[in-house]
């Protein structure tokens, strides 16, 4: 390279041949002691050599070259004095230093595999170190941490370090990577029929016909279909056949709405249990159609969620609905629907619902 050989400025010459720059074929590199002795030189010649010209022949960017100049540099005046000795002492002394883990702590790591073995999750094994020392933040750590010394460091050393089979309710000994394409859904029947494919008309309850539906579930293949219309809060509730198989829900639901006017049932929107699978057959029986909740947003159908927590108040968790009697169920429903809402400003969802199908408007 010709400046590695001698630079000629003016009637001088100097010689630079002992200050080469190193090899610039990687794309990003941290300066050399090599590197800065040959800036000090550029800028010690008579005519000193340009930001940019320095940092063609460094093979980076003339910010790169700036940027250590100003760091490192000595300021004389309106000058910047620069020392490569001195720079690359400094950019050395000011690189970050690897510290221990929290999890090195021997207190905390301890208080991390008592916790575990106990069975307790690492957000609830993190969250409780926050509350025994909330004013030694050395001794917290956060569940992130754990779960990068399950799963990662040294191939899971914490792991080896429990006495419980699993230190995590899942049982997984890694974590699974996530790709970033669609997942390839297990459900092809909810194409077409999720929540946002729903109208729009049903967000605001003006206009009466729409439904939300969902099972509550017993022991020995026991259940209920509760449906309730999502203005008037009406509900109905049947009972299954000591089955849940997908056309023996829908066959039911069938039967529940036959009574009611076709304009009065337009949709129902439903989790994504498997009990719909076959939802199309009771939307070619019905006219009506189906529409499914996001995963894991019970929110979603907030009126049918209410409707199933009043039923609990009669028949709790654990009930076999085998052994309820049809007539029971009836009288369950006649009992939710005869009840005061605040929601209808106190008047009752048979009430509501008998106003809407007789055109008459009530009066609060």
């Amino acid at each position: 390279m010709e400046f590695a050989r001698g630079y000629h400025g003016g009637a001088h010459t100097v010689d630079l041949s002992g200050v080469v720059p190193e090899s610039t074929s990687r794309k990003y590199r941290r300066l050399t002691l090599g590197d800065r002795a040959f800036i000090q030189a550029a800028r010690s010649l008579p005519t000193p050599l340009s930001m940019r010209g320095i940092a063609s022949e460094l093979g980076v960017a003339p910010s790169t070259v700036s940027r250590e100049i100003i760091a490192h540099g000595v300021r004389h005046g309106r000058d910047r004095q620069y020392v490569a000795e001195v720079a690359h002492y400094r950019a050395l002394a000011a690189r970050p230093r690897p510290h221990p883990g929290k999890l090195a702590d021997p207190v905390v790591r301890a208080r991390v595999v008592t916790g575990l073995n106990q069975k307790h999750s690492p957000q609830q094994v993190a969250h409780r170190l926050r509350v025994d020392y909330p004013d030694h933040p050395e001794l917290q750590v956060s569940h992130e941490t754990i779960y990068q010394a399950l799963y990662v460091q040294g191939k899971g050393a914490l792991r080896h370090e429990l006495t419980v089979e699993k230190a995590l309710r899942s049982g997984r000994t890694g974590r699974v990577a996530q790709s970033k394409l669609p997942r390839r859904s297990n459900r092809p029947w909810l194409e077409g029929a999720r929540l946002s494919d729903r109208p729009a008309e049903v967000e605001d309850r003006a206009v009466p016909g729409h439904w939300e539906g969902d099972l509550v579930v017993g022991p020995g293949n026991s259940g209920l279909v509760t449906l309730v219309e999502r203005q008037t809060r009406f509900a109905l509730i049947g009972k299954l056949p000591g089955t849940r198989e997908s056309m023996t829900v829908i066959e039911l639901m069938q039967r529940m709405i036959r009574s009611l006017p076709s304009e009065f049932v337009k949709t129902v929107t439903w989790d994504q249990g498997q009990e719909m699978a076959q939802h199309h057959r009771f939307t070619i029986a019905t006219g009506c159609e189906m529409y499914f909740c996001d995963p894991h947003s019970p929110w979603q159908r907030g009126s049918n969620e209410n409707l199933n927590g009043l039923i609990r108040d009669f028949y709790p968790k654990g009930t076999n609905f085998n052994q309820v009697t049809g007539e029971e169920i009836v009288l369950l429903q006649d009992l939710l629907n005869d009840r005061p809402r605040k929601t209808l400003d106190w008047a009752t969802p048979r009430e509501k619902l008998g106003a809407l199908l007789t055109g008459v408007a009530l009066t609060p």
